[in-house]
């Protein structure tokens, strides 16, 4: 069931709550999470009527916020616990740390684009998320001061897992990644650390995400 713009923010939630359970979420927590940030706070006025779409939209430099069923797939498959500290790479608008903040003690997030990463953590405080720590740089480095993380989250795709990433996820934990070497779709992969030199991991379906640019992914464009 699409929302509509003539319904409330919180009745659009509710509706995108009782769509994504009916697409396989299943994780209370996690629905509860999405239905807990106001999705409307991290798009432009424009979009502000659409913002319980199930569905990607536009923010500034040609990046997107996620489709709200994309972050509860990825939430759900961090099996995040409350004490646990989250690394998340490609901030955004701030949106996915927001709902992954709900779910963890704290989330420590990196953007590559300075305006994106001030505006990011601008709006997280002054909505409240003050468990969240923004950082701009080389998300393919992770954040070594703050490490280990019990979980990592990518939300840019990459051609394979940066090893940074894996050297800082904790024993035990899951770290989620888009990978492949096509724009139009990757695979969403879910890496264990399974002891200090052995990883497992899972194919989590088909995605769409925005190129992980860096030293571990791939290079910038040049330019005009």
């Amino acid at each position: 069931m699409a929302t509509s713009p003539r319904d409330s923010p919180f009745e659009q939630s509710q509706l995108l709550k009782r769509e994504l359970r009916r697409m396989g979420i299943q994780d209370p927590r996690v629905l509860q999470a999405i239905v807990s940030v106001p999705r409307e706070e991290f798009v432009s006025k424009e979009l502000r009527k659409v913002a319980y779409r199930n569905k990607p939209l536009p923010i500034e430099l040609g990046q997107t916020i996620s489709q709200p069923l994309v972050v509860a797939h990825m939430a759900e498959a961090l099996q995040l616990q409350p004490r646990d500290r989250v690394l998340e790479v490609g901030t955004g608008s701030g949106y996915a740390a927001a709902i992954f903040s709900r779910l963890c003690h704290k989330v420590f997030t990196i953007e590559r684009h300075l305006p994106l990463a001030q505006t990011a953590a601008a709006r997280l405080k002054r909505l409240g998320y003050l468990n969240v720590r923004v950082l701009q740089g080389d998300g393919t480095l992770g954040w070594a001061e703050q490490a280990p993380f019990n979980a990592i989250v990518v939300a840019a795709s990459g051609p394979r897992v940066p090893p940074a990433l894996l050297e800082q996820l904790q024993l035990g934990g899951h770290l989620v990644i888009p990978i492949g070497d096509n724009a139009e779709s990757q695979q969403l992969i879910r890496v264990t650390r399974q002891t200090e030199t052995e990883f497992t991991s899972e194919d989590l379906g088909g995605v769409r995400f925005v190129p992980l640019v860096g030293h571990s992914g791939w290079p910038a464009e040049p330019e005009e």
